[in-house]
């Protein structure tokens, strides 16, 4: 079975934005996890589907906006547990420790992420991409201390450009009313 592949595009233009979202799915099969706009004024595209179709995709989109591209990001085989952490559905599981990650951009939350998880037996828990966080981006992850260590280390190696990584804490034992959700 082949997992599936993730794109991302964001814009600047958030009438540019609505174009290419309707592009990049006549373009191939893709499936639109997230097209909406973020703080401030910009435009996200988040497709899902197999390798070729999102690169095809991605690289139609890509041609469409060179003048308003901000960021782009295409991860083939992305780990299970982002695409329903996109979609808001987290396993319902007790805290060991937990990792929490902060970048400023929702292409380097994504690829942080899928990093995290494929580099360490651990699980995440929340997953907030740009809107309400002026275009920021976290993911919080929950395991054993020293994997949870090895996953943050991983994310923030995986992160291309340093200027992008925020913040990074790792919380050893958390309390028993200890809250993941940041209100907005």
């Amino acid at each position: 079975m082949t997992k599936p592949a993730i794109g991302l595009i964001e814009l600047s233009s958030i009438a540019k934005g609505l174009f290419v979202s309707d592009a990049m799915i006549k373009k191939a099969p893709v499936d639109v996890l997230m097209s909406q706009t973020t703080s401030p004024g910009k435009y996200l595209i988040l497709i899902s589907g197999d390798v070729a179709s999102v690169q095809e995709s991605i690289q139609h989109a890509k041609n469409l906006t060179k003048d308003v591209c901000i960021d782009h990001l295409f991860i083939p085989n992305i780990h299970p547990q982002i695409i329903p952490g996109i979609q808001n559905k987290f396993p319902k599981i007790n805290l060991d420790a937990v990792g929490v990650l902060e970048t400023q951009s929702v292409a380097s939350t994504i690829s942080g992420a899928d990093q995290a998880l494929k580099s360490a037996n651990v699980n995440l828990i929340n997953l907030k991409l740009g809107k309400g966080l002026g275009g920021k981006g976290y993911f919080v992850i929950t395991g054993d201390l020293s994997e949870v260590e090895a996953a943050i280390g991983a994310a923030k190696n995986a992160i291309e450009e340093g200027a992008k990584f925020l913040n990074s804490e790792i919380i050893a034992r958390p309390h028993s009313e200890f809250q993941i959700e940041v209100k907005l």
